[in-house]
């Protein structure tokens, strides 16, 4: 446990001051009212932070506990905002109805053999007219083929966005260096989906 600890600590730090990710503003903008949002595997509150400054009400949640101990006591935590914090692998959360589930970076880490379930869950608990922000991985991802990682290829990635409104879906494959120092091969989907 210690050594989770110290490694999600050394990540939160190195990565300490980003900016929210681009398919939570991009869905944002699509809103004309703030409603609930649910914030999956939320970090250290990047996105969580951006959603309470546009006066969403959120549940942030991540399996993480230095992940919620470093949302609350984010400095620039808006006074006021309606917060919820949980420490739960999402696979297992509960979260009510939402207008918006936000899920940056985190999905492609769920348990396999749990993924379908968790997908539908997502489907089940956004209203009608509401929008899922996020990112999946595509087969070519070098993580691709590691134990705790779920990738898509296209005709699988395909059955997943059945019955959505595809606002989004910007392919990005890169090679780069992780926060950890990893050289990564991505391969990403980038996607912003609206429930009829």
């Amino acid at each position: 446990m210690a050594t989770d600890t110290a490694r999600w600590t050394d990540y939160y730090q190195k990565t300490a001051g980003r900016p929210p990710r681009p398919t939570l503003l991009f869905a944002l903008d699509r809103f004309a009212a703030p409603g609930f949002a649910v914030d999956l595997g939320c970090g250290d509150g990047r996105d969580t932070i951006a959603l309470l400054r546009r006066g969403w009400p959120v549940l942030a949640i991540d399996s993480e506990a230095i992940a919620i101990a470093r949302v609350a006591a984010r400095p620039d935590l808006p006074p006021g905002g309606a917060l919820e914090t949980r420490v739960a692998r999402f696979e297992a959360a509960a979260w009510p109805p939402a207008d918006l589930i936000n899920a940056s970076f985190c999905l492609f880490f769920c348990e396999a053999a749990a993924f379908p379930a968790l997908w539908r869950k997502v489907i089940d608990t956004l209203k009608p007219g509401s929008r899922f922000a996020g990112q999946l991985l595509g087969e070519r991802d070098s993580w691709a083929g590691r134990p705790h990682v779920v990738v898509h290829d296209d005709d699988s990635l395909g059955r997943l966005l059945a019955g959505f409104t595809v606002e989004m879906h910007d392919i990005e494959e890169t090679d780069s260096v992780t926060p950890r120092g990893e050289a990564k091969h991505w391969h990403l989907h980038h996607l912003v989906l609206r429930k009829a």
